[in-house]
């Protein structure tokens, strides 16, 4: 399967959503805990500065996408931070590296210093192992740094990468 990395459009916010909406639901890696809907979701997607969406050349298929914003402001506003989502059936098969790399790419033309990770989930080693491929350095661990959805803590692991 060949994939593009393109800008978010209005025309993929349903296929955009279905898999954002997926890693939600699995409350296992994000933090959000509400899905979105078509509104809310144009206005989360076009309210960061990228949003890439993975699409199957073939089929013009989502298979993933990321958004890639801020972490913070001011004095620390040369940090940006992503997050990642890839489609169910599809995880294992490269499009989160494919993402990661673009959205590295993306950060250092928009003029971002480091991309840095909040709360990457302690379970979570597919992304652990990317992360630690691609050289982002781990920043200590913050214990019951979040909230699973079957109501226990996991802990945390925040993360950053020189861009």
């Amino acid at each position: 399967m060949e994939i593009q990395i393109r800008p978010f459009e209005e025309k993929d916010i349903l296929q955009a959503n279905r898999i954002w909406n997926e890693v939600v639901a699995e409350g296992a890696a994000f933090p959000q805990m509400e899905p979105l809907d078509e509104r809310t979701g144009k206005e989360f997607f076009n309210s960061q500065s990228y949003t890439g969406v993975a699409a199957n050349c073939e089929t013009g298929e989502l298979v993933g996408l990321y958004i890639l914003h801020p972490n913070n402001v001011g004095r620390c506003g040369h940090i940006c931070n992503a997050s990642y989502a890839v489609k169910a059936g599809l995880r294992g098969q490269h499009v989160g590296e494919m993402l990661v790399r673009h959205s590295m790419e993306q950060g250092k033309r928009l003029g971002f210093r480091i991309l840095q990770f909040n709360a990457v989930v302690k379970s979570n080693a597919p992304a652990l192992a990317l992360y630690q491929k691609l050289g982002f350095v781990q920043l200590g661990v913050i214990p019951d740094g979040f909230l699973k959805k079957d109501g226990n803590y996991e802990d945390i692991i925040p993360h950053y990468h020189v861009l």
